[in-house]
């Protein structure tokens, strides 16, 4: 096998002999990378991931430089590590380094670029069902400010967005069309590339939360066609708490009025101020530097072991827990759409989910609850109670998924 060594601290990782199967060796090696495996079974990547040590030694380092020689001192030495974050991100999507910026979550990025849009009473939003939580509440709070309309693109009949529909939607008052990716409250994939050819014929803007597709699946911003795309760094991507990346392409900052301004993503010009060229215009002064750094080894280590091998995995798992939890008398499983992902909730027959999230978790079992404030939209369409969510990675394996199944049988 071969080896592949990205700049970074850490450790190289075995490449599997084939484009779609991960070797034995391979899963091995993320295991010893992750020291958490020997004594928790964790099935909450989808809250946040376990970071590998490779990434979390790269924040150690970093914090530790910034104690023995100061802040900016460490800013400067360690400038190769934070500037792979650009050219990191650039590669896993597909874009130019020019088009990245930092942010501090997915929520904070996907803000940027909704309140940088010029709304006025009467714009249109078209959304799915599925959209999530925080997104939805930014959407009110614009409709009460500016009186925007938000509109609900209906489903397919695998529940994902119907694509068709969505073309006939669209109108001159359209201004956005925002669309979460993988919803977090379940295994659905939209057709993200779909909407994005129906997004350019329109000239529609084009938004796309990715906070549960980034490390999980392939992301081609340019073959998706979005405008502009979030992020996170905690979840699939095994990255710190409290990163996130925007992506916005050079053609749609003319279309942008970032919503805050500061000496780093300006500066005082003789005709008043400029943006900072490309997307750094969004970010702030201040960052978490340590996190950057290692968000950036994140991706460098997903890079190593290579997306499609990633999302391949993750979704062998995941259709094997799917269907051993299927199996087992009175359990629902609650996902929809053509194609599933690594997320699977599911709901237990007279057990509420809270009370079995919180056994499993005295069990060494991590996962986590779905319930209705992350898509309120879905919930009460779909008539949905709180349900178990159990999210799996590449570093997860069948003996845990059997371990996983059994224990929810003796509940």
């Amino acid at each position: 096998m071969q080896a592949l060594t990205l700049r970074g601290a850490g450790c190289c990782l075995p490449m599997p002999d084939t484009e779609t199967n991960m070797t034995p060796e391979t899963v091995s090696r993320l295991r010893k990378d992750t020291p958490a495996c020997e004594t928790l079974l964790h099935f909450n990547n989808a809250g946040a991931s376990l970071n590998p040590d490779p990434v979390h030694q790269t924040v150690l380092t970093y914090l530790e430089a910034e104690r023995r020689m100061g802040g900016y001192e460490a800013e400067a030495a360690l400038a190769p590590q934070l500037d792979r974050f650009y050219t990191g991100f650039a590669a896993l999507l597909g874009g130019a380094p020019e088009e990245i910026a930092f942010a501090e979550s997915a929520t904070r990025a996907w803000d940027s670029v909704f309140y940088g849009l010029d709304w006025r009473e009467g714009d249109e939003v078209i959304i799915h069902v599925s959209d999530y939580g925080s997104n939805t509440l930014s959407l009110l709070q614009m409709q009460q400010r500016r009186g925007i309309v938000i509109r609900e693109c209906p489903s397919d009949e695998s529940g994902q967005i119907d694509v068709y529909a969505l073309d006939r939607m669209i109108g001159r008052r359209t201004k956005l069309v925002a669309l979460s990716h993988i919803p977090t409250q379940g295994g659905l994939v939209n057709p993200a590339a779909a909407v994005g050819r129906v997004t350019r014929d329109h000239g529609v803007f084009y938004l796309l939360d990715a906070c549960q597709s980034l490390g999980q699946v392939e992301v081609d911003v340019r073959a998706i066609g979005c405008d502009a795309l979030s992020g996170t760094g905690r979840k699939f991507l095994r990255g710190p708490r409290g990163t996130g990346v925007l992506w916005v392409s050079a053609a749609a900052l003319s279309r942008l009025d970032p919503p805050f301004i500061d000496g780093h993503s300006a500066f005082v010009s003789d005709s008043g101020f400029d943006w900072e060229p490309g997307a750094r215009r969004f970010e702030a002064f201040e960052q978490n530097y340590a996190g950057k750094a290692g968000l950036a080894r994140a991706v460098d280590y997903a890079l190593e072991i290579g997306l499609a091998e990633i999302a391949a995995r993750i979704a062998t798992l995941a259709a094997t827990l799917r269907r051993d939890l299927s199996a087992l008398p009175g359990v629902t499983i609650r996902d929809q759409g053509e194609r599933k992902c690594g997320i699977v909730t599911f709901t237990l027959d007279d057990k509420p989910s809270r009370g079995i999230v919180a056994a499993l978790g005295a069990q060494g079992i991590n996962c986590s609850l779905s319930h209705s404030r992350w898509a309120p939209r879905d919930f009460a369409r779909r008539h949905l109670p709180e349900m178990v969510r159990a999210s799996v990675h590449v570093y997860n394996t069948e003996d845990e998924i059997a371990r996983f199944t059994r224990a929810i049988a003796t509940l």
